[in-house]
């Protein structure tokens, strides 16, 4: 049962990837243009973060959850948001841009410096 835990982050990153396939304004457009970007962009912010601690809870479920991990974790989390990023480079009405791989990486540090405060302090483990 401690295995299938690692479902949720894969099935997470399925859905960036599908959900990354389609125009952006596929499945929400919002009347105000601005307000619909301004919504859109700061979800850079928190979509990897998420996968990111993901990751971690499938980590901490299966005693696996130690400092070493935890970076090797983040780092695959923000590689995936680079290679989300090119892939919208090659999807009609996306875009993938420097500055959305920075916001993807920013959301993944404060989800990573957040873990390791809490769970990480001292030991170097969770417990």
């Amino acid at each position: 049962m401690k295995k299938l835990i690692w479902l949720l982050p894969i099935a997470y990153m399925v859905l960036i990837w599908t959900l990354s396939s389609f125009p952006a304004d596929e499945f929400v457009a919002l009347p105000d243009l601005s307000l619909d970007r301004i919504i859109k962009e700061s979800l850079h912010l928190v979509e990897f973060g998420i996968l990111y601690l993901l990751f971690t809870v499938a980590l901490f479920s299966n005693r696996q959850l130690t400092k070493k991990t935890s970076l090797i974790f983040a780092i695959l989390a923000c590689s995936y948001g680079a290679l989300d990023e090119i892939h919208q480079s090659f999807v009609p009405y996306r875009s993938a841009t420097w500055i959305d791989l920075f916001k993807d990486v920013i959301g993944v540090t404060v989800a990573y410096l957040f873990v390791n405060r809490l769970f990480l302090k001292k030991s170097g483990s969770a417990r």
